[in-house]
């Protein structure tokens, strides 16, 4: 999956760690993909179909497994994929995974959960 105008790419721990510190600051979307999932191929089209203007980051697993693994260890929460995290405060706040990635879904928690 190519990087899109609305997604950008994590591609390095040192790019997280990068976000990590903007989440401290302004709320954010991790879309975690995986490029040889059914699953992941239904959530990329919900992703693209968010009204919300929060900056999205997407995690592409094959090609950055130790991303993955360091946003699974800050944050605390299980590494599944694909997965959506909503980040606020430096913290995940809201998270869907599989067939549960529905952008009316994530637009809702953004509005209850991101003030």
């Amino acid at each position: 999956m190519e990087e899109t105008v609305r997604m950008k790419q994590l591609k390095t721990v040192d790019d997280w760690y990068d976000v990590l510190n903007e989440a401290e600051h302004r709320p954010l979307i991790l879309f975690k993909f995986s490029a040889t999932c059914v699953a992941s191929a239904s959530a990329y089209k919900e992703m693209n179909e968010l009204k919300s203007d929060l900056p999205i980051y997407l995690i592409i697993v094959q090609n950055a497994r130790d991303v993955s693994n360091a946003i699974e260890a800050d944050l605390g929460v299980r590494h599944e994929s694909p997965q959506v995290l909503i980040m606020n405060s430096g913290r995940a706040i809201w998270q869907a995974t599989h067939y549960k990635i529905k952008a009316k879904a994530i637009d809702q928690a953004i509005e209850q959960y991101v003030q």
